[in-house]
């Protein structure tokens, strides 16, 4: 009898969540022994997977990126809270995805952040992909306590573009238990936060923002970092990281004192991925999308690498997959199998990804498992 096999698929986006992946690929396996330890790579998708290992779902009502109240989730356990930006200010919660690149504020995440406080939370994971906003944070840390004035003490409109108002940043104000919180920063990006590799150069064409809008937030985001370093925050802005998520990487690093982590490392550790290997026979893991993303920073590669290392076999499950075998075999993964090998039509792929995913489960195990 082989060992147990350990299931440690992402989400597939737009289908499946991680544990939900992980329960269909479980259900192709009936007799076989299984460890379940959905993950994430910091952005959307962590609390659900902090969830699903025990972590308790706590909600909050918070300001959405464009100013619509709504509630967010996060994950807390025994005092630590795990908080996604992408519930509170990501870009999947603009209204019919219309993009907001001057306008879109972190507000509602430090509002998720306050929230975790209360719940008692004293070490809080920031995962923070997937941000609607170019606000350098400036949202976040106004939520939290922080006051943001236009010249002749006019408050600061919100978002990115409102910046080039900024006359006085004013930290005394801040919520004092973050003095005392350890604030740990999900985030596999390292950009600085200014210039041609910065938030606003880089990331902001995804958000919306033209070349001139690029050029204006890039000169905002300089005029808010001076502000911040003038009211006492540290210098930061070209630490690796600050230009994370908008640059809330950057008042995460220079105000709230957070150290960042690789987030697909963290979620590993999160879900006890180490502890969950040693015996096991075979590694599931995967994303919808297998492709040259999935090397970046992204869990799979992370579990990957891990099981190669302790001479599991990992295989690769994907809604597509879009590498050559040389390259998975490079990065760590025995094999890869995608849905369109149960079935050819993509939409079907897509809608019925958990009907699949039980017989893909199964024809891996005719393979590896005989």
């Amino acid at each position: 009898m082989p060992g147990p096999v350990l299931i440690a698929p992402d989400k597939f986006k737009g289908s499946l969540t991680a544990p939900d992946v992980a329960n269909a690929l479980a259900a192709g396996l009936p007799g076989v022994e299984v460890r379940l330890a959905p993950i994430a790579d910091g952005g959307d998708g962590t609390v659900d997977a902090a969830i699903a290992t025990g972590y308790r779902r706590m909600q909050a009502r918070v300001t959405g990126p464009v100013g619509t109240p709504l509630a967010a989730d996060f994950a807390l356990q025994e005092g630590k809270a795990v908080v996604e930006l992408a519930s509170a200010s990501g870009l999947a919660l603009l209204p019919t995805r219309e993009l907001a690149p001057m306008t879109a504020s972190s507000f509602g995440t430090g509002e998720l952040i306050r929230a975790a406080l209360d719940a008692g939370a004293r070490t809080i994971v920031l995962g923070v992909g997937g941000s609607a906003c170019t606000d350098g944070g400036a949202g976040m840390l106004a939520a939290l306590g922080a006051r943001l004035l236009a010249d002749a003490g006019r408050p600061l409109p919100p978002g990115g573009g409102g910046l080039v108002e900024l006359a006085e940043v004013d930290l005394s104000g801040l919520d004092p238990r973050l003095v005392d919180a350890d604030i740990v920063l999900a985030s596999d990006v390292d950009n600085p936060l200014l210039g041609e590799h910065g938030a606003a150069h880089v990331y902001g064409p995804q958000k919306g923002a033209d070349p001139t809008q690029v050029r204006l937030l890039d000169a905002a985001l300089r005029s808010w970092s001076g502000a911040v370093s003038r009211a006492g925050g540290r210098d930061a802005a070209d630490e690796p990281g600050a230009g994370a998520a908008g640059g809330v990487g950057y008042a995460a690093l220079a105000v709230l004192g957070a150290r960042q982590r690789p987030g697909a490392d963290l979620v590993l550790e999160l879900v006890g991925f180490d502890a969950a290997l040693p015996g096991a026979a075979l590694v599931l893991t995967g994303e919808g999308s297998v492709d040259e993303q999935t090397l970046h920073g992204k869990g799979p590669a992370a579990v990957a690498a891990r099981a190669a290392a302790a001479g599991v076999p990992a295989i690769a499950v994907a809604g597509r997959c879009s590498l050559a075998p040389e390259r998975l075999r490079d990065a760590g993964f025995a094999d890869v199998y995608a849905l369109t090998d149960v079935e050819p039509d993509p939409q079907r792929c897509i809608r019925e990804a958990a009907d699949l995913l039980p017989r893909l489960a199964a024809h891996i195990a005719e393979k590896w498992l005989a």
